[in-house]
Order: C-alpha cells, then sequence, then structure tokens
C-alpha cells in the first residue's frame, strides 16, 4: 500500500478499534496510538519527500498514484502530494495528537466522540492528498459533516444553534464549490477530448476566460466561507464558541485551512486570468476579515470568542495573501496557515484547560492565574506572542513573508491594503497584551481559583507539542519555506505565463 493512502486507512483503522472496545481507558488509549502513529507516518514522510527532493527528483507531485474510479465520468482516486501539501499534513497529524490528549476528560459518549473526531481527521487528510477534484470534494465533505454532531451533543452554550448554523453556513459553500468544479471539469477540454477532474491535467490547460469569469468567484468565495472571508465568517465565532476543546483545536488549526489551501490549489492555480481581474474585490474582503477580525477580538469579554475573532483575522491574512498573487505572499500564506494551525490550536487547548477548572470564560472574572496555574500560564503567554508576531516564533515568520510579498506590488491599491493590513499587527498586539494583564497578572479575584490544580501529565503533552512545534518553525523556517517555496513555483510560473505579473 502507498503511504498517502495511510493518511486515510490508519483513521480508519483507529476508528475500527476504538468500536471494538468498551471501556474509556481503552478508548483513549487507542485514539491516542492511533493518531501516535499518524503522528510518526507524518514525520516519515516529510523525511521521504525532503530526500527525494534532496536526491534531484523535480517532479511537480510525488508519491503519485492514480487508480480509475468511476470511468464514464472520468472519476480518479488520485493522489500526490507536494512540499505544501506535506507541510499540511504535518500540521493536521500534529493538531489531531495533540487533540486527543486535550480530550483526555471526556466522559459523555467517550467513543462516539473519539470516532467523530477522527472521522473528520480523515477528511482532512484525504483532502490534503487528493488531486483529483471530485475526489478532493468529497473528502472535504467528510471533513465537514462531523463538526454538526461534535458541536451539536458535546458542546456547550447555546450548542445547537451554532452547530445548525455553521453547518448551513459551510453546506452552503460547498454547493459553490461544487459549482465551481463542475464548471472547471467542463472546461478541462478546450480543444476536445476527455473532459478531466485531475488537477496536474487541468492545469496544463487555459480553461477559457469568459468560463473562469463565471467560475472562479464561485470557487473562491465556496473555498472563502470556510477561511472565514467576510461578510460569510459569521459562522465561525459561534461555532468556536461552542465547540468542546479538541473541536475548536481541529476546527481552527485544521479545517479552516482547506478553505485557504483550496483557495491558491484549485481557484488561483486553475483560472489565474480570472484571479488577476477580480482578485481586487476579494483583496477588499480580506482586507475587511483581517481589520474587522482584530478589532472583534478586542471587545470581547469570553476567552473563546476573543480567539475565534482572532482567527476571522489571521485567515483573511492567509486569503489576502494568496490574492497577491506572486512567490513570497504564497509563501507567506501556506506559513501562516500552518503558523495559525499550531498557535490557535495551543490557545483553544488552554483555553479549555483553564476553563475546566474555572469554570469561566469571562476574563473580568479571573485573575492572577500566573501564581496558581504557572506552566498552563506561562504556555497562554507564549502563544499570545506568537499571535502578535514576536521575532523566534511563528507567527514573525508567516506575518513578515506575507506583507514582503505583499509589498512587491508597486501600485498605490497594492500598497494602500498593505498598509491597512499591516495595522491588524497592533491592534492584535492590544488584545493579546490586555487579556494576558486582565487573567494572568494582578490579584486573585475569585478565592475559589486560589487552590487550582496546574496541567495534567496529558494535558501538558498536548501543550508542549504545540508549542514545540511553534517555537520550532519560529527559529529554524528556511527548511519549511524552501520545500513550500519549490512547490509554489508550478503555480508562478502559470501565473507568469499567462502574463498577469
Amino acid at each position: 500500500m502507498d503511504i498517502l493512502t495511510l493518511f486515510v486507512v490508519i483513521p480508519v483503522l483507529t476508528i475500527t478499534g476504538i468500536l471494538f472496545v468498551k471501556d474509556i481507558k481503552q478508548v483513549r488509549i487507542v485514539a491516542a496510538i492511533g493518531m501516535g502513529i499518524q503522528l510518526i507516518l507524518a514525520a516519515v514522510l516529510v523525511f521521504m519527500y525532503l530526500s527525494a527532493r534532496k536526491a534531484g527528483v523535480n517532479d511537480e507531485m510525488l508519491f503519485i498514484k492514480d487508480y480509475l474510479w468511476f470511468k464514464s465520468l472520468n472519476i480518479h482516486y488520485a493522489i500526490g502530494v507536494d512540499g505544501i501539501s506535506v507541510a499540511m499534513i504535518a500540521l493536521t497529524s500534529i493538531v489531531v495528537f495533540a487533540g486527543i490528549f486535550a480530550s483526555w476528560e471526556v466522559e459523555f459518549l467517550t467513543k462516539e466522540f473519539f470516532i467523530s473526531l477522527i472521522l473528520l481527521a480523515t477528511g482532512v487528510f484525504g483532502f490534503f492528498i487528493s488531486i483529483d477534484l471530485f475526489t478532493m470534494f468529497l473528502f472535504y465533505e467528510l471533513a465537514v459533516i462531523p463538526m454538526y454532531l461534535l458541536i451539536g451533543i458535546w458542546g456547550s452554550g447555546p450548542k445547537e444553534y451554532s452547530a445548525m448554523k455553521l453547518t448551513l453556513m459551510l453546506m452552503g459553500g460547498s454547493a459553490l464549490i461544487l459549482l465551481g468544479l463542475l464548471g472547471i471539469y467542463f472546461n478541462s477540454a478546450p480543444d476536445g477530448g476527455q473532459f478531466t477532474f485531475n488537477i496536474l491535467e487541468i492545469s496544463k490547460v487555459t480553461i477559457p476566460v469568459s468560463a473562469q469569469r463565471l467560475f472562479f468567484p464561485l470557487t473562491f468565495i465556496g473555498f472563502g466561507v470556510l477561511g472565514a472571508l467576510f461578510p460569510f465568517h459569521t459562522w465561525s465565532p459561534d461555532g468556536h464558541a461552542s465547540a468542546p476543546t479538541a473541536v475548536s483545536m481541529l476546527h481552527a488549526g485544521v479545517l479552516m485551512k482547506l478553505g485557504g489551501y483550496g483557495a491558491f490549489r484549485v481557484a488561483i492555480f486553475l483560472m489565474p486570468e480570472a484571479a488577476s481581474e477580480l482578485n481586487w474585490i476579494f483583496i477588499i474582503l480580506t482586507s475587511i476579515s483581517v481589520v474587522y477580525g482584530a478589532f472583534g477580538a478586542i471587545v470581547q469579554k469570553d476567552l473563546k470568542y476573543i480567539n475565534a475573532y482572532s482567527s476571522v483575522s489571521h485567515c483573511g491574512l492567509v486569503l489576502f495573501a494568496v490574492l497577491m498573487m506572486n512567490q513570497t505572499a504564497l509563501n507567506g500564506a501556506v506559513i501562516q496557515m500552518i503558523s495559525h494551525g499550531l498557535m490557535t490550536a495551543l490557545f483553544f487547548a488552554l483555553i479549555g484547560m483553564i476553563y475546566g477548572r474555572t469554570h469561566t470564560r469571562i476574563i473580568n472574572e479571573m485573575g492572577g492565574l500566573m501564581k496558581i496555574i504557572p506552566f498552563l500560564s506561562v504556555a497562554y503567554v507564549i502563544a499570545g506572542l506568537a499571535s502578535l508576531g514576536l521575532p523566534g516564533l511563528s507567527g514573525f515568520v508567516a506575518e513578515m513573508t506575507i506583507f514582503v510579498g505583499a509589498f512587491q506590488h508597486t501600485d498605490t491599491f497594492h500598497r494602500v491594503v498593505t498598509i491597512v493590513a499591516v495595522s491588524s499587527i497592533v491592534i492584535t498586539a492590544v488584545y493579546i497584551l490586555r487579556v494576558v494583564a486582565i487573567l494572568l497578572l494582578g490579584p486573585v479575584k475569585d478565592e475559589h481559583h486560589a487552590h487550582l490544580a496546574d496541567a495534567k501529565w496529558y494535558e501538558k503533552v498536548s501543550v508542549i507539542t504545540l508549542i514545540g512545534s511553534v517555537a520550532g518553525i519560529g527559529l529554524a523556517p528556511f527548511w519549511l519555506s524552501t520545500m513550500i517555496g519549490k512547490s509554489l513555483q508550478p503555480i508562478v510560473n502559470k501565473i507568469l505565463a499567462a502574463g498577469l505579473f
């Protein structure tokens, strides 16, 4: 069996193993072992990919496997990875592994919870390895659907409302994506021949510009809904706030990245002419997302809502960078997806752990936690510093690369929107430092918090895994940047060949 298919098979085997155990402890152990194997497999994939590139293998995609699935429509189970896919698979493996340990105390329908969580991860892994658009869409749907159950059953607050809102919004986005993919499919053979869903084959032809103008907005908005594109972002804060801890981690850390990944892998790569013509509209919308999300975080009192609006801002930066359509900005977009995935998963893990002890998420009801739960408090500070772009952590590398790439455009419009987007750094610093000051410093506001226990061993496993990843990228980003940059070259070459920049 090829290594990429294992990323779908191992979660399925893990789910099967969970089905055959009865004890809650055994369920946790099986889930941890399965996702631990998945994490090791991701590390092996990174090593194999880097080794292949170092050996001089310059194919656009590596480890390609192609099996005919539905002959009459030319649908294939076609898989392959480049440096971007490998990086996203590694991100997913880290976040899912950390999420298992962050969910260690789930006792209500434990078996069903872990099955739903791993099923979501299965869809994400399948999405990132697919190079057939139809197969990619199926895995996309598989990743989105479990969110309704995970929030509606194990969530808190107005969980039914949040779950329904999230599901309806994302299904609306899925409908737009499906229309866009069908439009690409029926224009994939402009000179005659058989239609195809294969991304690599479609990239070798030029889809008629008239068709691109119709299907690019559908595809970009469809993926943009999941990427919290303004004004289609409203599902995100409510979904984050009501979701259980691990679901928030996967939701913001991994699932939202499907939007940014699809935006450049499908919309930009396959329809660059229309992207060049229409990107100014979406650049304005993403600029609003970046600034609006940051300002929205400032006025929130609930820790989860603060991080939810922060995610809208940071995911807006991903789409903003994608629309700049040059090598540097696209490189920054991918690094930002990875960086935000890790640090927002860390944030939501810590928020869940703090809430489990204090039984409140309202920042004004807490204070002085640094003296009571120092491990979790220091970890929260590190997550905050990564979010505001402190050098040495992943957020700095990502944001600097994005803004340098955006400023390579010399026209007034791009310079102005870049300055607007850069202002989000200052706004982010305001709400991060404000929360740290209120939450962690000063006197203890509630006497019931004075004797709280610090992190347990399984919580430390989750937190240390994520902090190590955030710091690792911040201190040694060049191998990741190089791996991503080489894989972005076909996209950039197609943009250049169309004479757009």
